[in-house]
């Protein structure tokens, strides 16, 4: 696998929409946060797995721009990549699109690779890095 840009589709559904049928702006961050998981899944990396060891990645910053609304029954598409790969973190950019090719949200997510035990950031282990880099 070499692409460096993952593509994952999303349906809105009700749950993912206020009152007047708009997605509420905090799903776009679930989305988001799917796409590095299924992205990550792709690779082989089960995040489970090193759950069990206590290592895991938390999300240190987020920013956000919201562009225009998606609405009730949209299908979107949620692009992903690695803007920076360092050796205990990664900044993702991410950029959801709606079927008219319209894009809606544009985030750049930073995480880092944490030892759950210490509560403090180790290096990526070598099997995550290596697939990362191999995609970025």
């Amino acid at each position: 696998m070499s692409e460096s840009i993952f593509q994952f589709p999303i349906r809105v559904y009700y749950e993912d929409t206020d009152a007047g049928g708009i997605v509420y702006y905090a799903n776009y961050l679930k989305f988001c946060e799917r796409a590095r998981t299924e992205w990550l899944r792709l690779l082989g990396i089960s995040q489970s797995k090193f759950l069990e060891q206590n290592i895991g990645f938390v999300v240190t910053k987020v920013a956000m721009s919201n562009l225009a609304s998606a609405r009730l029954d949209d299908l979107l598409n949620v692009k992903t990549e690695i803007k920076t790969l360092k050796r205990a973190s990664i900044i993702f950019n991410q950029q959801i699109i709606n079927q008219e090719k319209v894009k809606l949200c544009e985030v750049e997510v930073n995480v880092a690779c944490v030892d759950f035990n210490k509560n403090k950031p180790i290096a990526i282990p070598s099997f995550i890095l290596g697939a990362l880099e191999s995609v970025s």
